[in-house]
């Protein structure tokens, strides 16, 4: 279970703030190892970043990282390892990947335009929008909100847990069944053939099926697909032109690195899982981008370009869950962070930012076994 975490989880950034209070110590390393040495337009030096990029990448058996780093009017790049294992292809800053979970942050971001126009309400039940879709087997979509969904108290099974799912996509199964389409309704389906796992609202505990559903709705409500709306509301308005929403497009755009995966525990050794059918995460963490634009989706987000104060206020709350499609916690050094990490086949991504939105990092490996992304963060940000 613990090691299907990066992409059954996704994790968040506010589901390891108690990590991120205490830090995490990285060993010192000596120099890059492989790859570009990292290009800057003024702004901070980055060394301790590059170093413990490079540290990463040599202790944990990593093929490559890359990063990019915003700060005020600056940004900085850089990128270590390979793209590629059997040619030896550097990695690119330039490179797009999948992001994960950081998809939720964008489904989330969309919801609460939706409220700020009057659209739609977070205290609206899910059977407000989708009505019987969530029933059956003691689940009830009258009981549980929209808000809920995106602060995980909704208390519904995630469908990845299934243990007909967790075969297809965390075992061998995996590489045969890479390529199946599923569609929003098919993983609802899955989810609520099992009992919630708690009342509504009794506590918080990550699912993949709120940010399913949560999708549905911006679907219901604007009668386009929320990839649609994503593109329309914050990748064309931000000029985000590395950043899209596959739907069932197996390939991800050029330029970009192979994805190697372990398949969350399933397997031994690095396997090539660069192309597969995102339909099976869905609007949980379907999106592919680029580290340049993860960093300007987040400093535009924390300074009001994208949602009105109020709705950034509500989806910014540290109060009770915490925040909607996004989590803080407070590093060794007192500073605090916001924003989401993600993990899929073959990807590992966490994108930070403060609260200001003047200092945002966003890092990417192209496997998914990754454990230092809280070694990162401390570099960046206390470094």
């Amino acid at each position: 279970m613990a090691g299907q975490r990066a992409f059954r989880r996704g994790v968040g950034v506010a589901a390891v703030a108690s990590a991120l209070l205490v830090g995490t110590a990285l060993p010192a390393a000596a120099g890059a190892t492989g790859g570009a040495g990292g290009s800057s337009h003024g702004g901070p030096g980055h060394g301790g970043t590059r170093t413990a990029m490079d540290t990463a990448v040599r202790t944990e058996g990593l093929p490559g990282m890359i990063a990019t780093a915003r700060s005020g009017q600056w940004s900085w790049t850089t990128a270590t390892g390979t793209a590629d294992t059997t040619t030896g292809q550097p990695r690119s800053p330039r490179e797009r990947f999948r992001i994960g979970s950081v998809t939720k942050t964008f489904i989330a971001t969309v919801v609460l335009q939706l409220q700020a126009e009057g659209r739609l309400d977070l205290d609206d039940t899910v059977d407000r929008w989708l009505p019987g879709v969530v029933s059956g087997n003691g689940n009830d979509g009258s009981a549980i909100t929209v808000r809920q969904l995106l602060n995980h108290t909704s208390g519904l099974f995630a469908y990845d847990d299934d243990p007909g799912m967790a075969a297809v996509l965390f075992t061998p199964q995996f590489l045969s069944r890479r390529y199946d389409t599923y569609t929003p309704e098919q993983l609802v389906r899955i989810a609520v053939s099992h009992p919630p796992v708690f009342a509504p609202g009794a506590k918080r505990e990550y699912s993949n099926t709120n940010y399913i559903l949560a999708g549905m709705i911006v679907a219901e409500v604007t009668g386009h697909p929320y990839g649609t709306q994503i593109e329309r509301r914050i990748v064309r308005p931000l000029g985000l032109g590395g950043t899209s929403v596959p739907g069932t497009a197996t390939a991800v755009p050029r330029p970009h690195a192979r994805g190697y995966s372990k398949l969350f525990g399933g397997s031994p050794t690095p396997v090539d899982t660069t192309e597969l059918n995102p339909s099976m995460a869905g609007a949980a963490g379907e999106i592919v981008s680029t580290t340049d634009d993860l960093t300007r989706f987040l400093s535009a987000l924390m300074r009001g370009r994208l949602l009105p104060q109020a709705e950034l206020d509500e989806m910014l709350t540290t109060e009770g869950p915490g925040g909607l499609g996004i989590g803080s916690g407070t590093l060794s050094c007192g500073v605090t962070v916001w924003g989401h990490d993600g993990g899929i086949h073959g990807s590992s991504t966490l994108a930070l930012t403060t609260r200001d939105g003047r200092h945002a990092v966003a890092f990417n490996t192209n496997a998914d076994w990754f454990t230092g992304k809280l070694g990162l963060a401390e570099a960046e940000f206390c470094g």
